[in-house]
């Protein structure tokens, strides 16, 4: 990691909601997903949080030797976004503990409020964590 990751970094990241990012789409196979209304789906909505928390500190990493995996997520999902709204998330790099880095999130759709509250993300070696990753799936098959 570079000197330049300390508390304090901010970036806004924006997403126009697609069709396939709503409740039905985040598991086609589930039929009572189905039935649920066609809005951002909670799952991609984390998702869209914590892309934005990666870009706000990619400059600051060794990028791509060097990033991040998700570890905590606490958010609330307080307003219900329609596909075709475009989803804005202000993130804030709070607390550099180590590797361990910890983020507020908060995103709006233009009239609400849709989400908010804190994110952890762990630096990690790239390389390393998928030859651990690699060996676990290897051993789940044997």
């Amino acid at each position: 990691m570079k000197d330049t990751l300390k508390p304090g970094i901010r970036y806004t990241h924006t997403y126009t909601v697609p069709d396939n990012k709503t409740v039905p789409a985040l598991y086609p196979d589930a039929p009572e997903l189905q039935e649920m209304p066609e809005v951002f789906a909670t799952g991609f909505m984390v998702g869209f949080m914590e892309w934005a928390c990666i870009k706000a500190i990619e400059p600051h990493l060794n990028w791509p030797e060097e990033m991040t995996v998700g570890t905590h997520v606490n958010l609330s999902h307080e307003a219900a976004t329609p596909p075709g709204m475009t989803v804005k998330a202000d993130v804030e790099l709070i607390k550099v503990d180590g590797k361990r880095l910890v983020f507020t999130v908060e995103g709006h759709d233009g009239e609400d409020i849709i989400g908010r509250g804190t994110h952890e993300r762990f630096i990690i070696n790239r390389d390393k964590f998928s030859a651990k990753v690699k060996e676990k799936g290897l051993r789940a098959r044997s």
